[in-house]
């Protein structure tokens, strides 16, 4: 019986990018595990431990056997009249086939006859021996390097091992110093980047109590790292010991304070420590002056600290440091990342006071200056659009007759952008329009203006808020719906795998103000107000080939895939968008009415009859929606005429009502006589007169069961 090992791989670097390390790290494992399963080497029994730290990574995989169990082979080599003669013995094609698989002539007696299809054809039969563990790592681990997920590659030079001194050139994420490979307690010899492997490996550069590391066996691999080398090597061990540690420094520190939760953050800062210790700072409480938004970037971005919010979710004057080293008295460390600190957050505060000796709207003329796009101007031409967008779409929606919201969605419009140009945004772009609300109510504008000149972003990603209130949404929809037709007017269209200005973003954020505000506005109507806006003077009269074809059906593709993702059928999202509902708020009680009228019984016959009468009317160019009860002749189609008048009056008061289940419910009512209609009654009939009223019949009632959606969709 062949003994399984567990096997241990690693590769020791220098300091690796902390934000691609995560990724790294589980490529690195799985690959390898991949390929050492795809050769036999190990199976899905084997358990995958992956790890990473800022120097190194590696894979611990148990159950790995020394060499692949003995495969059988079956090659088909050619049909036997084509390797056989008359005499049966082999043909000069077959000798030369068996000639390129190491076989002879002495192979042909050996030889497996079997039908191939309708001809009988030649098959050799062979055991292809199993991957010795050597062989197999070796080629797992060069496919594992060669599909890391690197960043950015750099090039180094590394001295040869042979007897002529030299320098080979080698390609990688960071320059590798060490390469470790153990099956239970042997080494398995491999080469890789210029090394080749053994058993020892390094620790925390600093704290480790020795140097180099002597692994005794592949399972002693994280512990020795740990006890030796003051190293946690397994990513998520050390994230979970720093979120730990995170809280038990916010406890100590006390008045309900929490650690500001960034998961992003977490995993940069795991991958930048190998033996974390979290520190308490603090810095002056004058800061606090300063907007918290702007104080929390600077802290996290530049120095990945960890601020510390009171209870009810405000800054206080300290933070939390994860340190790589744990000195016996850490105020050394303290002291400097403060004295780091300080600095950082006193540009902050001469931004913010420098910022606010101006106001926005005296910031406005500067964005004449900034490019927005070589085709489609500056800023300022693109403000003046976004205006007469916001404009026109308030005047759409307004009630109240004296115009406030066109008023302050004009205003909040105009100012939107004015941040851009203000010293803050431009140190933290993080910030565009967090500072314009800010700056706007330092100028005394009213709150609903400032809180749509920071909205007017949003959402910003999926899951994200919408505009908190009617002059933000205004606002946001605008300035997404003058990106969109401005980039399609110009052909700057999404592709594949490119969309560099968020198309489709700002097209599910346009889907989800229409939608989840239920916004009295037509679709088309608000590209058309969009489009009209590039005309005007102020704006540049930017020249755009009319993009609202386009760009409703882009939206409506957007619309489609994000219903089914909220787990709609393709079927039901067809059926709903197909006839382009242009009110996108209706769109959700539009879904739940079909989505209840499938699990109706009489759901399938009538969505298979409304697709017959869609194929006959399709055929039928002449047909007009009118019916003569004098040319009713059939019993089946007075029946359905009569149905008809009782079924669709309600049917259709239920739909202008809005309640479109019940609209579709009423309708269910007409399967026995549709039914029955097509059971005995010949639509095209020789008579004229007789074929253009039935005709119209099903004409009318075609247009009254696709009010609410296309039906036929949900035939199977």
């Amino acid at each position: 019986m062949t003994i399984k090992n567990n096997l241990l791989v690693e590769l020791f670097v220098e300091e690796l990018p902390p934000k691609a390390l995560k990724k790294l790290g589980e490529a690195f494992a799985s690959v390898l595990r991949d390929q050492l399963v795809a050769q036999g080497l190990a199976d899905a029994a084997s358990v995958l431990t992956p790890y990473a730290s800022p120097r190194r990574l590696a894979a611990h995989l148990t159950q790995v056997l020394p060499q692949a169990a003995d495969k059988a082979i079956s090659q088909k080599l050619m049909p036997v009249a084509v390797g056989l003669d008359a005499a049966g013995q082999p043909t000069p094609a077959l000798l030369k086939r068996l000639a390129a698989l190491g076989a002879d002539a002495a192979a042909v007696p050996t030889l497996r006859r079997a039908m191939d299809g309708k001809a009988e054809a030649l098959f050799f039969d062979s055991t292809a021996r199993g991957a010795m563990l050597a062989d197999g790592l070796q080629k797992a681990l060069a496919e594992a390097i060669a599909k890391l997920p690197i960043p950015k590659v750099m090039s180094y030079q590394l001295e040869t091992n042979c007897e002529l001194p030299g320098w080979s050139s080698v390609s990688f994420v960071r320059p590798a110093h060490g390469l470790v490979a153990l099956h239970g307690d042997a080494v398995v010899a491999l080469e890789a980047l210029g090394l080749r492997s053994g058993r020892e490996t390094h620790g925390h550069r600093f704290e480790a109590a020795a140097d180099p590391i002597v692994l005794r066996d592949a399972d002693s691999y994280a512990g020795q790292l740990s006890e030796e080398g003051a190293v946690i090597p397994s990513f998520q061990a050390r994230r979970a010991e720093i979120a730990r540690q995170l809280a038990a420094a916010a406890l100590k520190v006390g008045g309900g304070a929490v650690p500001i939760d960034d998961d992003a953050l977490l995993d940069e800062v795991t991958a930048l420590v190998e033996r974390p210790n979290v520190l308490v700072c603090a810095f002056e409480r004058e800061f606090l002056g300063v907007p918290q938004e702007c104080l929390i970037l600077t802290m996290k971005a530049n120095q990945k600290y960890f601020p510390l919010l009171d209870a009810a979710g405000k800054l206080t004057h300290q933070f939390l440091v994860v340190s790589n080293i744990s000195p016996a008295d850490p105020s050394a460390v303290i002291e400097g990342n403060e004295r780091v600190v300080r600095p950082r957050l006193a540009d902050a505060k001469f931004f913010f006071d420098q910022d606010r000796k101006k106001s926005l709207a005296s910031r406005v003329e500067s964005l004449g200056k900034v490019v927005y796009h070589n085709k489609l101007g500056t800023q300022g031409e693109r403000v003046e659009r976004v205006m007469r967008i916001a404009r026109a779409l308030a005047e759409a929606l307004e009630s109240d007759p004296h115009g406030h919201l066109a008023r302050q969605a004009t205003q909040a419009a105009q100012l939107a952008k004015a941040d851009l140009v203000t010293d803050m945004v431009g140190e933290f772009p993080e910030l565009q329009g967090t500072m314009g609300r800010y700056y706007a109510l330092h100028d005394g504008l009213d709150a609903a203006v400032a809180d749509a000149i920071e909205d007017h972003y949003k959402p910003r990603f999926a899951g994200d808020s919408l505009p908190r209130n009617e002059v933000g949404v205004v606002v946001a929809l605008a300035d997404k719906l003058e990106t969109l037709v401005g980039m399609f007017g110009i052909g700057n269209l999404p592709t594949g795998d490119r969309d560099p200005f968020a198309l489709r973003r700002h097209a599910l954020g346009v889907i989800r103000m229409l939608t989840e505000r239920r916004l009295a506005l037509d679709l088309r109507a608000a590209l058309g107000m969009a489009f009209a806006a590039f005309s005007a003077p102020k704006a540049g009269a930017v020249e755009l080939v009319d993009p609202t074809d386009a760009l409703e059906a882009f939206i409506y593709e957007r619309l489609a895939g994000s219903l089914r993702e909220q787990g709609a059928s393709a079927q039901e999202v067809d059926a709903v968008l197909s006839p382009r509902p242009q009110r996108l708020g209706e769109v959700p009680k539009l879904l739940a009415a079909v989505r209840a009228f499938a699990a109706l019984p009489e759901a399938p016959a009538l969505a298979a009859a409304n697709k017959r009468i869609g194929n006959i009317l399709k055929k039928s160019p002449e047909a007009d929606a009118h019916v003569s009860e004098l040319l009713l002749k059939e019993p089946a189609e007075q029946a359905l005429h009569a149905a008809m008048q009782r079924v669709l009056p309600a049917a259709d008061a239920q739909f202008d009502e809005g309640d479109y289940t019940a609209s579709l419910q009423t309708l269910a009512a007409l399967r026995d006589p549709v039914d029955a209609f097509f059971d005995g009654v010949m639509v095209n009939a020789e008579q004229s007169d007789l074929r253009l009223n039935r005709l119209g019949l099903l004409m009318l009632l075609h247009a009254a069961m696709n009010r609410v959606a296309q039906l036929e969709r949900l035939a199977a």
